[in-house]
Order: C-alpha cells, then structure tokens, then sequence
C-alpha cells in the first residue's frame, strides 16, 4: 500500500483512539475515588450523543449550546446514578459495587430505549463536511474537533486536579479514604464529583464520535468496552496511561483493518486486553 495509504489508516486510527481515549480516563477517574470499574460510563457515551440530537433537533439550540448543555446533562445523570444506585449500598465491597454498576447500566440502557425508541439516527458533524487533503490523505473536519476538544479536556482535567480544591479532595481520597474522611473531607460528595466527571468525560466522547457512527442507545457498549481495555493497556487507574492507551489502541486496530483485514478490527481491543493481562496485568503505564 502506498504511503497515503498508511496516512489515511493513522487519521483513522487518532480519531478512534482519541475517543477510547476519552472513555478510558472516564473509567480511571471513578476507580481512583471509589476503586471500582464502572460500567456505567459505556451508557454515558450513548446518553451523551442522544442528549445532543435532542438538544439539537427538540429544543433547537445552536451547536456550541447544544454541546454544552449535553455534556452537562449527562454529567447530572451520572451524579444521580450514584446517588440512588450506588450510595445507598450496604457495603463497599469493590465486587458488589461493581455489579451494581452493571445492574444500573442495564436500567439506564433501558430508560434510554424507552425515551428515544430503538431505531438508529444520525447526529451532524461540529465542522464542515468537505475533507482536507494531507499528503493524498483525507482527513474530515471532524477528526480535528475530536483532536481539538478531547486535548481541552485533558488539559482542563489537568488543571482541575492540581489548582482546585475539589480536584484535589478528590486525589486525596484516591490516596487514602479513610485519612481524607479523618481530616473532614466529605467522601460521599467527593465520590458524586468523579461520577459527574467521569459522565462529562463520556458524554463529550459519545458526542465527537456518533457524528462518524451511528447513533443509539446501546451504541456506547462497544466504544465504552474498547475504552476499558485502553485503560487496561494503559495502566487503570493512571491518566497518561489512560491517553497513551487509548491511542495505542486506535491505530493498532486501524492497521490491522487497513492491512489485514477489517473483519479483525473489534476483535483487537479484546486480542489486546488479554495479552496484556496475561503479559503485564499492571498495563504499560502502572501507578
């Protein structure tokens, strides 16, 4: 293959590998405060997008509204679904916590069928539609929103958690729990604070990718898997590794489909998880 080839394969690849970025920082936000994977944040990337197409097309606002006002709302949702699915827990066995998290996904997933019906549709894009050309490769507007916005994130989230009180309540609590409550902290709110942003992180996902998808209410299941097993490679729980994974992730299953074969492509994010917990369980960046 020729060389616009291969650059057309790692356009492909950034653009994937930057949402399952944004997924996967998602997943290690939570576990950091709580210590537990919640899959939930694979019905954020859905909730995420279908808030956008009503934003847009029910309550007619403009882009930029629209785009904050569904990242917003879907960081509510995910507040809401710790405080009556996970708080009232009896225990805090990471386990039971954990299939809480499943058991709440499936609701959510439900409500979502309910609300915006099972067919598919179709969200417009934040750019133009007209491709740039670089280097005999297209690249689409679109792709660098994604690139643009996921870097804002990861720049803010950066500052959230060095210069704020909050962000560093919350690493506080990610170190030790128990101290953090010891000096006053309130851990219940803490914990509500990385769900709301683990659902930001999801939504603004669910929103950048579904314009280049499809749209639906079980279409963050695939995604929000293929960012658990970014974070996975990455290290989980750590925020480079997170990004670094994530990207990994992209162009190795855009290679694999550009030269192999795209039948193949779904199936690396899982070929990859399992190696890496046979190989380096800890993942490539461990905390």
């Amino acid at each position: 293959m020729s060389s616009s080839d291969l650059l057309q394969f790692l356009f492909a690849g950034l653009t994937s590998g930057t949402i399952y970025a944004l997924v996967a920082l998602g997943f290690c936000v939570v576990h950091n405060t709580m210590g537990i994977v919640n899959f939930v944040q694979v019905d954020f990337v859905s909730l995420g997008g279908l808030l956008m197409f009503s934003a847009l097309f029910t309550f007619n606002l403009p882009m930029g509204a629209a785009l904050v006002v569904a990242v917003a709302a879907t960081a509510l949702v995910a507040v809401i679904v710790e405080r009556i699915g996970l708080r009232p827990a009896r225990s805090n066995d990471p386990l039971i916590l954990i299939f809480l998290t499943i058991g709440l996904s499936i609701i959510l997933r439900g409500i979502m069928a309910l609300i915006w019906g099972k067919n598919r549709m179709a969200l417009p894009g934040l750019g133009a539609d007209e491709p740039l050309q670089i280097g005999g490769a297209a690249l689409m507007p679109q792709t660098l929103w994604i690139l643009g916005l996921t870097l804002v994130a990861i720049l803010i989230l950066a500052w959230f958690f060095r210069c704020t009180g909050l962000g560093l309540a919350m690493r506080a609590v990610s170190s030790n729990p128990t101290a953090a409550a010891v000096v006053g902290l309130h851990i219940g709110r803490v914990r509500a604070a990385s769900f709301a942003l683990a659902g930001a992180l999801g939504g603004l996902a669910g929103i950048l990718v579904t314009p280049i998808t499809t749209l639906s209410y079980d279409v963050g299941i695939l995604l929000g898997l293929k960012g658990f097993a970014a974070a996975i490679l990455g290290g989980f729980g750590s925020f480079p590794g997170a990004i670094i994974g994530g990207l990994l992730l992209g162009l190795l299953e855009s290679l694999t489909a550009g030269y192999f074969s795209s039948a193949y492509k779904d199936v690396v994010a899982f070929v990859v998880l399992l190696l890496v917990l046979f190989v380096r369980p800890q993942g490539l960046l461990a905390k």
